[in-house]
């Protein structure tokens, strides 16, 4: 999962290199954390937040075949 936003991020942004995803497990649910630069962040969230959501719906697909809960989060 931190390898599938990781490549997604990077294709959308301008500074590939400053993107970094963290993984945090919790009971029962994994957080992935994800920073950019704060001049990539509009790009990652997309207008009214479309890009975002896409990036969601993508990880919890992936995330439902290993039947896992995944939450992204944009920091």
């Amino acid at each position: 999962m931190k390898e599938l936003v990781e490549i997604l991020a990077k294709a959308l942004v301008d500074q590939p290199d400053q993107v970094t995803v963290e993984l945090v497990e919790k009971e029962k649910t994994i957080v992935l954390e994800l920073k950019v630069a704060p001049e990539d962040m509009g790009k990652v969230i997309g207008k009214q937040g479309r890009i975002a959501r896409a990036i969601r719906t993508v990880v919890k697909a992936a995330a439902t075949r290993q039947k896992k809960k995944v939450l992204v989060e944009i920091i």
